[in-house]
């Protein structure tokens, strides 16, 4: 007699959803309940690693907001429940209607994907080729962006250190013990504690659980990481311990830059970030010494003073060393679809009413509120709003509200009535990450490179649509998907993948407005014969088939065979198959992370002219914010054990620190008069906050700080919403930004502390 498995204690493969790394995990399941969370020890990324938050995934997927049916604004605010017919059918018309007045470029798409949910994305892009939406941004554009800039610049392609190797990992404004950044980070930093022939330079203003483990913690002063990691690069040039002969064979530019660092004053530079000369000279020593350097940076410089400045001086660093495509170095990656789309020459253009840089196809967030509320008659009237939060997540909450209410048309695509969806005319309600076939894009491993696609664990809640179903309702409605052209790519895709490919090429060989809605084609044509649940899927197999293009080379070496189509084929067909533990798809040898490279001659460019101005007028910068009024720095958005940005909205997920405390050291506490517990107010430029107190020792005097992901509002029992801790965005501001990127300066925010009887 066969055993019969009690479902209840059957494991279902699928990954964490809380940060950018999604590690695989095995979950047990009791009726829509997520009972028990372990890491998937056959994933080829992960190896079986998981973090405290994803043993709290249940939260996420069972929270008691869920939305189940479209909703309608009101007159009178309020929002009414509609069908899903009527509800697409009105949307179409109205985005129609402002076009027809004013122009499709006049509405705006902003997001597309949440951590490992980017499939959403993919078929928004069909959507905006279909209504003609010229331009978009997400959450890269306040952070990443400045950095993305710098790399288009100097390499034309996205670098990733290899950190389970490196002789000397250094990371700069970031603590990968809660942010991760690379697989199995937790593992990897005690290896690299535990290894005497390794070492960890941390350059941060808090004794981070990073920083505590590195053998040189440059603890700047807040904002100051430009003086350190010039003061660094100083060291590298005075003390003539640059790689010359390699910089001279793969680099151009050098002398411009050489010609700078070696005027920096590194005592006064060591002074003005308060850290010790004798400490910055030994860790560029110790870089300079190194077979191999990898340098991670995060936040708590990209939304910083001098941000786009001191992503380019941290890649000085290791460009001025040679640590560039070998074991334990920096090094360019294969890439599904590129996160950024670079260009290493060239101005980017520029958004229709401020002017200000669009880097990567991407418009700066803190732009955004100034694109609508205008009278300038290429303002921004309408916009699509997907997987994203911008009225909590984005700088100054306030701007963002007001900008909802002056759009004349706005639809948000979620999982919940979240605080920007309270304010659109229209919400449609999404099916959860673990409801529908998804994946990220956000894979960089070098030499080999691993693609994860998990199926559904559960079917989407009555109500809901996955995002590839909304976008193909939409267009289909619109009149552009028309049976006659659909019919024969559904006819070849029954025939199978190489009929498919075929069918597929010679019509976008002759339609190409038809081609550019290929996302919704592939769903409604190959995405009918693949299994029950994967049907978004679809859209992979042309990323598989660029991707195969691209590196037939690399695949071959991963085990695939053939030409490109038909590596594209077996790669996609993978994917389907066993794409839940990854797939490795591209195997290169160190040499080819030069051809990775897209700038002249495939060399790194490292004269960018404006920054080595801003280099020479770093001395007349000044160290700090902070004023008479506002004399404290607050830094607005930490990461910690508990914080998921805004994809947790039940704070019951938290095990510790519900409220999200505001952090700072004894002695200012003491000089605020508050205790561990206590109360305190929290005043900045853009508004006014209270916070529980935690005192904490790890902070400089002077430097508080907030986490991230607080302040949304939750219904326990589907009552009236509570709000707990407090909503970062309350309290900035979009004009406090970066001059390159426009990102804002979240981790630099002028504050007055006061106590709270």
């Amino acid at each position: 007699m066969t055993d019969i498995v009690d479902p209840k204690l059957e494991y279902h493969k699928t990954v964490c959803v809380l940060c950018s790394n999604n590690c695989g995990v095995e979950v047990r399941l009791d009726d829509r309940e997520i009972t028990r969370v372990r890491g998937n020890k056959a994933h080829l990324a992960s190896k079986g690693y998981t973090c405290e938050k994803a043993l709290r995934i249940n939260h996420y997927q069972n929270n008691t907001g869920r939305l189940s049916s479209p909703m309608k604004r009101m007159p009178d605010g309020s929002y009414l429940a509609v069908d899903w017919d009527t509800a697409i059918a009105e949307i179409v018309a109205e985005m129609k209607a402002l076009g027809d007045e004013h122009g499709q470029d006049k509405i705006m798409y902003y997001g597309g994907g949440a951590q490992g949910n980017h499939l959403g994305g993919a078929y928004g892009a069909a959507l905006r080729s279909a209504f003609g939406i010229k331009y978009r941004s997400n959450a890269l554009a306040q952070e990443k962006t400045g950095e993305a800039w710098v790399d288009g610049h100097m390499f034309g392609a996205h670098l990733h250190g290899d950190f389970h190797h490196a002789e000397v990992s250094v990371f700069v404004g970031k603590n990968p013990w809660h942010s991760h950044g690379f697989d199995e980070t937790r593992r990897v930093l005690k290896d690299i504690k535990a290894d005497d022939s390794r070492s960890m330079i941390v350059i941060d203003p808090r004794v981070s659980e990073t920083a505590a483990m590195a053998d040189f913690h440059l603890q700047v002063q807040p904002g100051t990481d430009a003086f350190c990691i010039a003061a660094l690069g100083g060291v590298l040039v005075q003390e003539d311990l640059l790689a010359k002969s390699w910089l001279e064979e793969n680099t151009v530019g050098s002398d411009a830059v050489v010609a700078e660092l070696a005027k920096v004053d590194v005592a006064d530079f060591a002074r003005r970030c308060d850290v010790s000369e004798d400490l910055i000279r030994s860790a560029a020593r110790r870089m300079a010494a190194a077979e191999s350097v990898a340098v991670l940076e995060d936040l708590g410089v990209e939304m910083a003073p001098n941000s786009t400045l001191v992503s380019y001086l941290q890649k000085l660093l290791w460009v001025l060393v040679g640590s560039y495509a070998r074991p334990g170095a920096m090094t360019g990656h294969s890439s599904l679809v590129p996160i950024y789309n670079y260009s290493a020459t060239g101005r980017e253009p520029s958004a229709p009413v401020t002017g200000g840089m669009i880097i990567s196809g991407l418009v700066a967030c803190n732009d955004i509120p100034a694109e609508v509320m205008t009278d300038h008659p290429n303002r921004t009237r309408g916009m699509v709003i997907e997987t994203a939060n911008p009225v909590h997540s984005l700088a100054s909450s306030e701007d963002f509200r007001q900008m909802m209410r002056a759009l004349d048309f706005s639809l948000v695509i979620d999982v919940a009535m979240t605080e920007t969806a309270k304010e659109a005319s229209w919400v449609l309600p999404a099916s959860s990450q673990y409801e529908k076939v998804e994946c990220t894009f956000f894979g960089a491993s070098f030499p080999e490179n691993v693609f994860t696609l998990r199926p559904p664990i559960l079917e989407p809640m009555e109500g809901t649509l996955p995002e590839p179903e909304i976008h193909t309702r939409l267009i289909r409605e619109a009149g552009l998907l028309p049976e006659e052209k659909l019919a024969p790519l559904r006819a070849a895709a029954e025939e199978g993948l190489d009929a498919f490919s075929a069918a597929f090429a010679s019509m976008a060989a002759v339609d190409p407005e038809f081609a550019a809605l290929a996302p919704v084609v592939m769903y409604e044509t190959l995405g009918t014969t693949l299994p029950e649940g994967m049907e978004g899927a679809a859209v992979l197999w042309f990323t598989a088939q660029r991707c195969a293009m691209k590196n037939t080379d690399a695949m071959r070496a991963a085990g695939f065979t053939g030409e490109a189509t038909e590596i594209g084929n077996q790669f996609f067909t993978a994917m389907i198959e066993r794409g839940v533990d990854g797939v490795t798809y591209t195997k290169h040898e160190y040499d080819d992370a030069w051809t990775m490279l897209k700038t002249d001659e495939q060399k790194i460019n490292m004269d960018l002219p404006e920054l080595i101005a801003d280099l020479a007028a770093l001395s007349d910068k000044p160290t700090t914010h902070a004023t008479d009024d506002f004399p404290f720095i607050l830094s607005a958005g930490e990461r910690r054990a508990f914080t998921a940005n805004a994809n947790m909205r039940d704070p019951e997920w938290r095990k510790k620190d519900k409220e999200g405390a505001l952090r700072m050291s004894p002695a200012d506490a003491a000089q605020v008069g508050v205790e561990d517990g206590s109360r305190v107010r929290i005043t900045t430029p853009g508004g006014s906050s209270v916070a529980v107190v935690e005192i904490n020792d790890t902070y400089r005097d002077g430097h508080v700080a907030l986490p991230n992901g607080h302040g949304l509002e939750y219904a326990p029992g589907g009552g009236d919403p509570e709000v707990y801790g407090v909503s970062t965005n309350e309290l900035t501001t979009t004009d406090w930004k970066d001059e390159y990127a426009g990102t804002p300066w979240h981790k630099h925010v002028p504050a007055r502390l006061e106590p709270v009887s």
